[in-house]
């Protein structure tokens, strides 16, 4: 039998409505349409669905009987698309995220594309800055999660790793250790040195670890930003000690990570989210789309 879910939508509709005319409004359609589909249903059938001697036109015995066997055909389809509306106002609002620098391009920003795509009426607010600064945020409520270094500890705040991100020299191509197959730490000059603000989570981890000299922790430059740092070398104006990630916010071929031989120092990545505070609908698919790429 050549009979879809439109033939059952259109002579449900017709029982609820009353009428052919109202019928045909409701499923958008012009009436002429819909009695060319009753006439194929009951074509099929071979039997009337519909007494026209009446007006409007009365379902019969048969049609009855058929109508309240399908009737669940229909609630599963529109409860199924019910829910996916709900899911879909759900996520729809505002998701106010913060993340160090390093974090935007991966894996902040990918992980964004796809919750846009899939929720885009979605507003989305990114705050950029240091990981106790972020943290403060969440804490506070004017974020509603983070992506960063790991911040102190506290009570109002989970912090979850979710990935390493090893240190190395950043320079341009053009510089000689960009060159040298396995370069070291001795090989750096100092006096080409671009470093970080003291409070940034970057220049913690370089002054914390004892196989950075002293020479190489604190530049002859100083950036307030990884970006003004990247800026420099690019400019050609020096060299840096940098997660691998940091480079990738520009994706310029012009620039150099170089794995250094001596130094085993690892950025780690956490998830920063609120303690004692439920997460919003629009964080919680962040987080959801998050987890596989960590």
């Amino acid at each position: 039998m050549n009979i879809s879910l439109r033939h059952i939508r259109a002579l449900h509709a017709i029982r609820a409505n009353g009428s052919f005319a109202r019928a045909a409004q409701e499923l958008g359609v012009v009436p002429s349409a819909l009695t060319e589909t009753i006439r194929h249903f009951e074509a099929e059938a071979g039997a009337s669905l519909f007494d026209r001697s009446q007006r409007p036109p009365v379902p019969t015995p048969l049609a009855l009987a058929f109508l309240q066997e399908t009737a669940p055909l229909l609630e599963g389809p529109d409860l199924a698309l019910d829910r996916l509306r709900a899911r879909r106002d759900q996520t729809a609002g505002r998701l106010s995220i913060g993340c160090t620098p390093s974090a935007i391009s991966d894996p902040v920003a990918p992980v964004l594309a796809r919750l846009r795509q899939e929720h885009p009426d979605l507003r989305l607010r990114v705050h950029d800055d240091i990981a106790e600064r972020l943290a403060q945020g969440v804490v506070e409520g004017a974020l509603d999660l983070a992506v960063a270094g790991r911040a102190l500890h506290s009570d109002d705040l989970k912090q979850t790793e979710i990935r390493r991100d090893p240190f190395g020299l950043a320079c341009a191509v053009t510089h000689p250790l960009a060159q040298r197959e396995s370069p070291g730490l001795q090989d750096i000059d100092p006096a080409e040195v671009i470093s970080l603000d003291p409070g940034t989570g970057t220049q913690a981890l370089l002054a914390g670890c004892p196989a950075v000299p002293a020479a190489l922790r604190v530049g002859a430059i100083e950036a307030h930003s990884t970006i003004a740092q990247i800026a420099m070398i690019r400019a050609g104006m020096g060299v840096a000690l940098l997660p691998r990630n940091a480079l990738m916010l520009f994706a310029d071929p012009t620039l150099r990570f170089v794995p250094l031989r001596d130094l085993d120092l690892w950025r780690v990545l956490y998830l920063l989210i609120p303690a004692r505070r439920r997460l919003s609908n629009p964080a919680r698919a962040f987080v959801d789309l998050l987890r596989p790429t960590a």
